[in-house]
């Protein structure tokens, strides 16, 4: 399900994933297809790890990198989660091929 919240988001960011939900900034972004793909990636990555833990790990993830590169927003770039959802996010049969827990790859690349 998708959901327009205008004032929910921080700077540039436009989309959010919240099992079972996607937020959007603007009713228009519903027709930009790469974005809702990278935002129905998070969603099958909150699914495949029962929702919370997926949460925790990425909480966690941020913080290390966070702390790694002394920088938020690099560190936001390198988690897991989003690489595997940004170096996919073109590819509209992605999640019909995807392997489970494929974010693992992205966690050394």
């Amino acid at each position: 399900m998708i959901l327009v919240f205008k004032h929910f988001f921080y700077k540039n960011y436009v989309g959010l994933s919240v099992w079972p939900f996607i937020f959007l900034k603007e009713g228009s972004l519903k027709m930009d297809g790469v974005l809702i793909n990278h935002e129905r990636i998070h969603l099958k990555q909150q699914r495949e790890l029962l929702i919370l833990p997926f949460y925790i790990l990425y909480i966690s993830e941020w913080l290390l990198r966070t702390l790694l590169y002394l920088n938020s927003y690099r560190a936001y770039q390198n988690i897991s989660f989003e690489r595997e959802a940004y170096a996919n996010e073109k590819d509209m049969d992605y999640l019909s091929k995807r392997k489970a827990f494929g974010f693992v790859n992205y966690l050394t690349r």
